[in-house]
């Protein structure tokens, strides 16, 4: 099932897809809902991020690619997570697929893209196990974890380099009953193929991070865990338009532009 929230006049709401047809429910996946004989076509709407997480949680260096490019960048050796290591993000930088990544004017030209699978927690979760992690999840959704470089090295929180307005594209919509193991992420920069790789080829997969997160956190529905990129990151800027591909789930596309 394909799950969207959406933006008609002033209506907000969930709604359902299929094919190019949404339906509106009143209610939400989370704690249930009812069709309405509201439909319209999706490009009639504006798509919403897909969901407001009560808590954003975001995977550290996850890929192995990726942690030795950084690191050969900063001259440095690459380091290795021993076990599953997760942050936070701010729901102030969400936006939704379409709306541009604003790049501050005194940011450096060091803001780069990183396509990551998203997941969706859809019921409470405490103390599971590895098999039975994937019970707890609704679905899965693409981000784009936009970062200013520069302010990531320097700032000891990411509070800038990671969670300024607009650095956190998601979307476009959630997707049920998928094999995370089965997906593959495609980062396309101006129509250029940048990357491309397999979610299975993370150190820490979906399983042991929501394992090892509820041994301590209590995750919730509506919850977000992005799961990390891989790969080399480029630069990007005024102009561009990046999109994230995972066949199954769609296209988030963000255009870029720098503040004036």
């Amino acid at each position: 099932m394909k799950w969207c929230r959406f933006q008609s006049g002033r209506t907000v709401a969930y709604g359902i897809i299929e094919g190019d047809t949404l339906t509106e429910v009143t209610g939400n996946p989370f704690d249930g809902y009812t069709r309405t004989a509201n439909s319209t076509f999706v490009s009639r709407v504006k798509l919403l991020v897909p969901v407001i997480p009560p808590t954003f949680y975001a995977a550290g260096v996850n890929y192995r690619l990726h942690v030795t490019e950084m690191a050969e960048r900063r001259g440095a050796k690459p380091e290795f997570p021993p076990a599953a290591d997760v942050g936070y993000r701010a729901n102030n930088a969400l936006i939704p697929t379409d709306e541009p990544i604003v790049i501050p004017r005194d940011a450096t030209d060091q803001v780069q893209y990183e396509g990551e699978l998203v997941v969706v927690i859809g019921k409470r979760c405490k103390r599971v196990s590895e098999a039975q992690a994937l019970d707890h999840v609704f679905g899965y959704t693409i981000g784009n974890d936009v970062s200013e470089r520069t302010w990531q090295r320097g700032d000891r929180t990411f509070w800038r380099g990671k969670n300024t307005d607009t650095f956190k594209p998601m979307g476009p919509w959630i997707v049920t009953d998928l094999d995370p193991d089965s997906l593959r992420v495609t980062i396309r920069l101006n129509g250029k193929e940048m990357f491309s790789y397999a979610v299975k080829d993370a150190i820490f997969g979906i399983r042991q991070f929501i394992s090892r997160m509820s041994q301590y956190l209590t995750l919730h529905p509506g919850d977000v865990l992005w799961m990390g990129t891989d790969g080399a990151t480029e630069n990007i800027k005024d102009g561009d338009l990046v999109e994230i591909d995972i066949p199954g789930i769609g296209t988030l596309r963000n255009p870029v532009v720098r503040e004036r």
